[in-house]
């Protein structure tokens, strides 16, 4: 099943009302659920992609997370990378980013865009709280679960 496939069996069932699929033969397996938390795509020497989750971040920061990033209180939601790629934070090469420390976010706006086998996945903001940190910098390749924001939901 070739990426041209997949985006219009996406795009077909996003018309309908259908919350899971699966499609499985000797190469491919497919397993799609909306309104829930992961989209699995898996193929021999795939990568899988995950929805946008945003997590509760424990008081110890990631290895690769500036030094402040580690003095964050608990309740920071740490945002991470659903999928392999390259991150963008604005929506075009010199546009504004979608979103700068200190800024307030609304659950669902958008955080950034990650470029997957030439796929443009937008992440969206699990909790609305002001943006206490920014991980990574434009253009960077991120790894699936890499925390990519905090996000302060007070």
């Amino acid at each position: 099943m070739d990426l041209d496939k997949i985006a219009r069996l996406l795009e077909m069932l996003s018309d309908r009302d259908v919350r899971e699929f699966a499609y499985e033969d000797a190469d491919v397996k497919l397993r799609l659920r909306y309104g829930a938390e992961v989209v699995t795509v898996a193929a021999p020497h795939a990568v899988a992609a995950h929805a946008p989750v945003a997590h509760a971040a424990p008081a110890q920061a990631p290895a690769h997370a500036p030094a402040a990033a580690a003095e964050q209180p608990s309740r920071v939601v740490t945002v991470e990378a659903p999928m392999v790629g390259t991150l963008y934070r604005s929506s075009a090469p010199g546009a504004k980013p979608f979103v700068e420390v200190g800024d307030r976010v609304q659950k669902g706006q958008v955080l950034c865009i990650i470029e997957a086998m030439k796929l443009m996945n937008e992440l969206e903001s699990e909790v609305s709280g002001k943006v206490t940190a920014i991980l990574i910098e434009n253009g960077s390749p991120v790894q699936f679960g890499q925390a990519l924001f905090l996000v302060d939901p007070s």
